[in-house]
């Protein structure tokens, strides 16, 4: 096991966010999502492909956000879900001929159904010895995708070419150009209705049982219940995530969705803010550009560069971005 893997493997302590805490204002929100509409119209089509590649990795931060800041389980096994809803796109897409937008509430729905079933055995685990079984789901997924008798329809090892979908109605504009905002238009809708679950009464129940797991009993919740509803729903947005990184990519193989993968999307939660929504695509962009800042700076010494970049991070703001949001505010607020 590498340094990298053995630090997040201690899952830091998930501190309790407020509800308002967990959003950002509905101004801000605008700003943000006007700067992402706009920003694709003034640059070149390999950073469209990239910033379609950090709002399906904020995709995937957010759901595991949701378990992990709302219901206080820890998981490092999201590249297993991400790899289902990924070849169960390319699948749909490549052997039923399914059109792309089809498969991917599909692709949600099996991968939730598999978080479901994965949490039921899981419920008798937590905190270090719960990230290690999902650590070793990560671990199996890539070996089972290269199964013989699934080669017909996954590739094995070879994996599978997916056909990148063109603008509809005749729009004029590149695939990729079309790729980002179908991404961007399926994020706004899942980060809305995440924040609407939060606020519900399952969301409450999540919070109740990432505080005190045995008051949140005393008071009726049905933590078994609720537990593995959390483990499904952080699932199935993952699987969302991994279909919409399969057909922008182009391609799924095993070797993509390695643990690799899972430690990345870990410390994308953790750079963005543990149980902070907005903060998954902070995260995401931490995870898709340092890695090429840092092999800028040492093509031969990278991955301590980037060791060293993260470290800085994780030292400086231990809370991650949400710490540097809630300093904003209170220094905006002082000033009023």
């Amino acid at each position: 096991m590498s340094a990298a893997e053995e630090v997040v493997t201690e899952a830091p302590a998930v501190e309790a966010v407020p509800k308002r805490a967990m959003t950002l204002g509905l101004g801000t929100s605008l700003v943000v999502l006007a700067a992402l509409i706009i920003a694709p119209m003034f640059v070149k089509n390999f950073i469209i492909f990239q910033m379609t590649m950090l709002l399906i990795y904020a995709l995937a931060v957010l759901a595991l956000n949701i378990l992990t800041g709302g219901s206080g389980q820890f998981s490092l096994g999201q590249s297993a879900f991400y790899a289902v809803g990924a070849y169960t796109s390319a699948i749909l897409m490549e052997h039923a001929g399914m059109n792309y937008a089809l498969t991917l509430p599909i692709a949600g729905i099996i991968c939730f159904a598999f978080g479901f079933m994965f949490g039921l055995p899981a419920l008798r685990l937590s905190g270090t010895y719960l990230a290690l079984a999902t650590f070793s789901l990560a671990l199996a997924t890539p070996q089972l995708l290269k199964l013989n008798f699934l080669e017909h329809w996954t590739g094995g090892v070879q994996g599978l070419v997916v056909t990148k979908p063109d603008a509809p109605f005749g729009l004029k504009m590149g695939q990729d150009m079309w790729m980002y905002y179908f991404s961007l238009a399926i994020g706004v809708g899942i980060y809305i209705a995440s924040v609407n679950l939060l606020r519900s009464r399952s969301g409450r129940a999540f919070m109740a049982i990432r505080d005190n797991e045995i008051a949140a009993s005393a008071m009726g919740v049905d933590v078994a219940l609720y537990k593995t509803l959390a483990f499904g729903v952080s699932a199935g947005i993952t699987g969302v995530a991994g279909g919409l990184g399969a057909i922008a990519v182009q391609f799924v193989a095993p070797d993509g969705y390695t643990i690799t993968l899972a430690i990345s999307l870990f410390l994308g939660m953790v750079v963005g803010g543990v149980g902070w929504l907005p903060g998954s695509i902070v995260g995401s962009a931490f995870v898709i550009f340092v890695p090429n800042i840092a092999e800028h700076i040492s093509k031969g010494l990278s991955g301590a560069v980037f060791g060293v970049l993260l470290f800085l991070v994780i030292f400086l703001v231990p809370h991650g971005a949400r710490q540097i949001a809630t300093s904003i505010q209170r220094i905006l607020n002082f000033r009023m």
